[in-house]
């Protein structure tokens, strides 16, 4: 999108933005950031997830979460930052374990909570799903929050806003698949396999599709 803006003249005869060129040059430098943030960490998600051995991906996850709360911090109404910001602190907190990830994954749903708070279909779903996940394999109460029932409802939501997606019917199968629910599993990554490519996340789809192949292979016949 072009924005047209209008200039004034300085009284040193240099070009300068009116400040209503300026008001409207903020909100498009302002997406622009976040356009940039946010391809940033996508493709730092994905070259850890997919690429790095698994005994570095805990300390590179926590790295790229202080850069996703840095970005956070400059744009606070980015649903699509604090979507990626719980992500990859779930990320991190799957790659590490122990009792310092129950902190993680409380920090997680809060970035996937604020993310859905100012735009529920943010990422086409992803913060629904991301956030279905993330009940799905926490444990439950006393020691965490985990929920199959909250599970499958978010999971669900995200499923329905993007009824054809990688990641929406991929986490949908594995939540089936736990459920003993393999017949309707297969369908789901049926659907995950045949999902449209994903322009710029190219990694992340070369790898997501590994994953459905593999959980493939762990369905009952």
């Amino acid at each position: 999108m072009v924005l047209a803006l209008a200039l004034g003249l300085s009284t040193s005869g240099t070009l300068l933005a009116t400040p209503m060129a300026q008001a409207q040059a903020a909100p498009a430098a302002s997406a622009t950031s976040v356009a940039a943030g946010l391809h940033e960490l996508q493709n730092r998600w994905a070259n850890i997830n997919y690429q790095l051995p698994e005994s570095r991906r805990e300390d590179a996850f926590d790295q790229l979460y202080q850069r996703a709360t840095a970005l956070v911090a400059a744009h606070p109404q980015s649903a699509e930052l604090h979507t990626w910001a719980g992500i990859i602190r779930a990320s991190e907190a799957g790659a590490g374990g122990g009792l310092s990830a129950l902190s993680q994954v409380k920090e997680a749903r809060q970035q996937l909570e604020k993310a859905l708070a100012i735009d529920p279909k943010v990422l086409d779903g992803s913060a629904y799903t991301s956030l279905g996940t993330l009940y799905h394999k926490v444990p439950g109460w006393p020691i965490a929050f985990g929920d199959d029932d909250k599970a499958r409802e978010l999971l669900q939501k995200g499923l329905a806003i993007n009824p054809n997606g990688i990641d929406s019917n991929y986490f949908w199968a594995d939540f089936l698949h736990d459920q003993g629910d393999d017949a309707q599993a297969r369908q789901a990554l049926q659907k995950a396999l045949a999902a449209a490519p994903r322009p710029g996340r190219e990694s992340a789809d070369a790898g997501r599709r590994q994953d459905i192949q593999k959980l493939m292979s762990q369905l009952k016949s």
